[in-house]
């Protein structure tokens, strides 16, 4: 199965959240393809301390690293114009909405009504 990893998993792992820790914890115990995302990683990396910062990093390395392809980018954009969801805040959501449906992954993520909305598969936690 391939999985696409969200913001929120990226920050829950680095502090150590119960739920986050678990489910990253299963994901690399099966033969998974585990990616991350460009507007996952600016999101994860553009706040906390230091030793967040380097627990982010490290589960960034241990995940393959795809970049926005623009198919998936023209994706979001018109996720975003079909929900009227045109706020800033939602952009990075529809960004990483995009990637999983360009690689036809499942998001793993806090906050399952993000995605779920646009029509991509989820696994929730929390």
């Amino acid at each position: 199965m391939r999985y696409l990893l969200d913001t929120t998993v990226l920050i829950d792992h680095a502090i150590g959240w119960p739920e986050a820790t678990e489910v990253v914890r299963e994901l690399f115990s099966e033969p998974n393809d585990l990616l991350v995302c460009d507007a996952a990683v600016a999101e994860a990396l553009s706040k906390g301390g230091d030793a967040e910062i380097k627990a982010i990093g490290a589960l960034i390395a241990a995940l393959e690293y795809v970049a926005t392809h623009p198919d998936a980018a023209r994706w979001a954009g018109e996720s975003r114009r079909r929900l009227g969801r045109t706020s800033p805040r939602r952009l990075g959501d529809a960004l990483i909405a995009g990637v999983a449906w360009f690689h036809d992954a499942v998001v793993v993520t806090r906050n399952p009504q993000d995605f779920e909305v646009q029509g991509v598969r989820v696994l929730g936690y929390g």
